[in-house]
């Protein structure tokens, strides 16, 4: 091995040999033991198993090897070898490996460790043989050193080139040929043996070393084999050449088969167009151009032969099965051209040059597989071309035939295939929903398709990939293309941000990730852009999260959505959880969320009673008058005094300033009390949960209960009303029946109102034990689900029920419309037996006076009488 590299790279002559009266070789005593020319000459002796004087035409024709200017036997094309060692292996029946194996390929092109990749799968193809195969070992030296580079060539195309240039000109190296004790020379290498420079045809062709069968001039190698084999018995360029035997050289070995022609080229005459031909036109067709008999046929939307074409039926059939290739190339091509014109189709599915996502998107993968394409095409135009320049054939494992390529293209028409179905299937869909057509093609048994499906959306996941992380880690939406689930109403106002701003584009959603995982991914963005907008948070998302944001790769994105139960979830989970607490901690700390929640029970939900007792003995006075005539300030006053008169005054300043009165809108006839409601006024944050609609719960409940808190109130009026007037009234015994109905209708009237009361406030169960009902058995479930809520949405969520079920439960909703207005109805009655009955104690109370004055002037009158009686 030594001898042969160093004799390759030597510049001077590389042996200096002494010539013998019988022609031989002497050896090369004189030299050197640890030369290039020994050790190559103990090369030849080792393989040979000869001695020294007997390899002296074998030596000469290593030598010759050497400094020939062969091209390698095996194109250096690492896309041929990965299939050939992918179809090696679905020969033996491992489908899986075969997989595993483009994977690990596929791992080994987006590193950047080994510089000769083909050199590593080349090896790992040789070693890959079958042990139990025999091995191709030669029978004896003559087809070791007369045959060796065509035994070796693989279907891959390998080229031989012209020699650049030769010391000697032809005729010269004819006749020193020619001369059979001729010197080895000194002007080098190339100057052993003739070469043909003129290519096929031009002169006598070449002369094998050996003898016989062998020694014939074999057709299938011809020209191709004029580059390579030296020439020992050539005649002149103007001689004859000699039809006897060449005497032999060495031992004579078996009779090579014959190998067979080439097809027929264009141009040579025939019947029927020649398999040559189609040949050519195929590859045409695979790149979706017409060829010279195989052209699209538009009607039916294929590529055919035209029926006037003289070419029998087996070769028609063929090319049909192959033109089906280009067909489906033209599909691909067509739909990645249309797509890269259309910028509304998005980075998930576009291909720019100018943008982050340029190969990640659905067209660069689809771009990507048509590159592996072109380049096995490129292989079969090289190949072609060889034929055509060298004018034969090596032999039949490298002639492009329709049956070969038939084989050849079996894989890449299986992927194109999918490619094409694949581009009907996302034929109008764009991002997510892109995703959600591609990931919906790779639930296939078939291992190959399964990769390459799993390939494509890991490039088109890619961008929603990123678009994910800048949005739950920095709260940034860049969706020009509207691809994103996540979707973003600009217009919309901060105070309604967590509302309305952002929601989830559903049509977007990948069918690859859960509705529950899409609700989270819109609520880190949202609770990161509340903080900052709403709640004026200056904390740097990093110390919210500190998990890293980088973006993975095309192919990471495709593993991080295939295992959506384990790192995907945990990632968001993660997100999610710290993002939300970090956000009900502002809430709770900075903006007092949960005392504003319990200022809402005692102060509209009449929580406070001491507050709301003391409040209404105030403003008795002012409310009994007509509605036109209150002043809020002054109602604003009396609402001061009552808090500082009670346990109110202990509550948060913030709280209390917050407090205040509202005058509803006045009605002709309307009252203060039927005006009359108190506020709680709510802005930045809080009135994310406090919105205008739960105001607008609040306040009716509040009216609701302030109503039903006066009936109590007018209720007691009239107990306390009836107690002192009964004694008073004795004296008046028509009256007893009247004021016994009184107090049977205002018993009948209190009970009532407690009956009400207790509803709203208390509830036995059938077991008569008290349990709290409506607004305490609701605020209690209401408190808890607020103390265990994960996110925002849980306590907007819980406070939303609780003010349904209040609002249900005080027969405000629409289907207790009916039994409002009886209640209402029963107020308005409760009201009017009070008029009733204060108008009737006052007319008992004007009667006893006169009956109480009449007495007395009678009695006056009585006393005078006896007094003039007496005197």
């Amino acid at each position: 091995e030594a001898a042969i590299q160093q004799c390759q790279y030597l510049g001077g002559p590389p042996v200096t040999l002494l010539e013998k009266q019988e022609g031989n070789i002497c050896t090369m005593a004189a030299l050197d033991q640890k030369s290039p020319n020994v050790l190559l000459q103990s090369l030849c002796c080792r393989i040979t198993g000869k001695s020294e004087a007997d390899v002296a035409h074998q030596f000469q024709y290593a030598v010759r090897v050497i400094g020939s200017n062969y091209a390698p036997t095996i194109e250096r094309d690492e896309f041929l070898v990965s299939e050939k060692i992918k179809k090696e292996l679905l020969k033996q029946r491992r489908e899986a490996d075969a997989a595993l194996f483009s994977e690990l390929h596929r791992k080994l092109q987006t590193q950047g460790v080994l510089k000769h990749r083909w050199s590593i799968l080349y090896l790992l193809l040789s070693l890959c043989e079958d042990p139990r195969k025999p091995p191709a070992r030669v029978g004896s030296y003559g087809s070791l050193f007369a045959q060796a580079l065509p035994r070796d060539a693989h279907s891959t195309p390998f080229y031989y080139t012209r020699p650049q240039s030769l010391s000697l000109s032809y005729p010269e190296r004819s006749a020193l040929a020619a001369h059979n004790a001729s010197s080895m020379g000194t002007s080098g290498i190339s100057s052993l043996g003739v070469y043909t420079l003129n290519g096929p045809g031009a002169g006598p062709s070449p002369q094998p070393l050996l003898t016989g069968p062998q020694a014939v001039a074999d057709p299938a190698r011809g020209p191709r084999l004029a580059w390579a084999l030296p020439v020992t018995g050539a005649t002149p360029l103007n001689s004859r050449p000699t039809t006897g035997p060449t005497p032999a050289l060495g031992p004579t070995s078996s009779p090579t088969p014959r190998l067979p022609h080439r097809p027929r080229r264009d141009g040579e005459t025939g019947a029927e167009i020649g398999e040559a031909a189609l040949v050519r036109d195929i590859l045409y067709v695979f790149q979706g151009i017409d060829g010279k008999f195989i052209k699209m046929c538009t009607p039916e939307n294929c590529y055919k032969i035209d029926s006037k074409v003289p070419i029998c039926k087996s070769l028609r059939d063929t090319s049909s099965r192959l033109a089906e290739l280009g067909w489906l190339h033209n599909k691909v091509r067509k739909y990645t051209d249309s797509r890269s014109l259309d910028r509304a189709f998005g980075l998930v599915g576009q291909k720019y040059l100018n943008i982050l996502y340029t190969d990640q998107s659905f067209c660069a993968s689809l771009h990507q597989e048509l590159k592996e394409y072109y380049r096995l095409l490129s292989v079969l135009h090289s190949q072609l071309q060889v034929e055509d320049d060298q004018g034969v054939n090596v032999g039949l494992e490298s002639t492009l035939t329709l049956r070969r390529l038939l084989v050849w293209t079996y894989d890449p028409k299986i992927r194109l295939k999918t490619l094409a179905a694949l581009v009907d299937y996302c034929q109008g869909r764009k991002g997510g929903e892109l995703a959600s057509a591609v990931h919906a093609y790779g639930k296939t048994g078939d291992p190959h398709m399964r990769a390459l499906v799993q390939h494509i959306l890991g490039l088109v996941s890619h961008p929603i990939l990123n678009f994910l992380y800048r949005w739950i880690y920095d709260g940034e939406l860049e969706d020009t293309y509207h691809e994103f689930f996540v979707a973003s109403d600009p217009t919309v106002k901060t105070d309604r941000l967590w509302h309305d701003k952002y929601s989830l584009r559903k049509s977007m959603i990948p069918s690859f990730i859960t509705m529950d995982q899409a609700r989270k991914v819109l609520l880190i963005g949202k609770s990161i852009n509340f903080l900052h907008q709403v709640c004026h948070d200056r904390t740097p998302p990093g110390k919210i999260l500190p998990a890293s944001k980088s973006a993975d790769s095309p192919k990471d994105a495709a593993e991080l959505f295939t295992d959506l139960e384990g790192a995907f979830q945990s990632k968001i989970d993660a997100a999610y959880f710290e993002t939300s607490k970090y956000l009900l901690d502002v809430l709770n700390k900075n903006y007092q969320l949960l005392e504003h929640l319990q200022a809402m029970r005692r102060y509209l939900l009449l929580g406070q009673g001491d507050f709301i007792r003391h409040l209404m003995d105030l403003l008795k006075p002012e409310l009994a008058r007509a509605a036109t005539t209150l002043y809020q300030h002054n109602l604003t006053g009396i609402l001061e005094t009552a808090v500082r008169a009670t346990n109110a005054q202990f509550d948060s300043p913030d709280i209390l300033k917050r407090l205040d009165v509202r005058l509803l809108e006045v009605s002709p006839g309307d009252t203060g009390w039927d005006v009359f409601s108190l506020d709680y006024h709510v802005d930045g944050p809080i009135a994310t949960v406090f919105t205008r609609e739960c105001m607008s719960h609040y306040l009716r409940v509040f009216n609701f209960l302030w109503r039903a808190k006066r009936m109590e109130y007018i209720l007691t009026d009239i107990w306390k009303s009836q107690m002192c007037n009964a004694k008073l009234l004795k004296s008046m015994p028509e009256l007893s029946g009247v004021l016994h109905q009184c107090h049977i209708l205002a018993s009948e009237m209190v009970h009532f109102i407690h009956q009400m009361q207790y509803y709203i406030t208390f509830e036995a169960s059938l077991s008569l034990s008290l349990s709290l009902s409506v607004l305490e058995c609701s605020w209690d479930e209401l408190w808890n689900k607020v103390q265990q809520a994960q996110d925002l949405d849980h306590i907007i969520a819980a406070h939303e029920v609780f003010l349904d079920t209040i609002i249900s439960r005080c027969l405000l909703d629409s289907n207790s419309r009916s039994l409002l207005n009886q209640l209402r109805a029963v107020f308005d009655q409760i009201i009017e037996f009070q008029n009733a009955q204060n108008a009737l104690y006052r007319s008992a109370l004007e009667e006893l006076q006169l009956r109480v004055q009449y007495e007395d002037s009678k009695r006056r009158r009585e006393e005078e009488d006896v007094r003039v009686k007496e005197c």
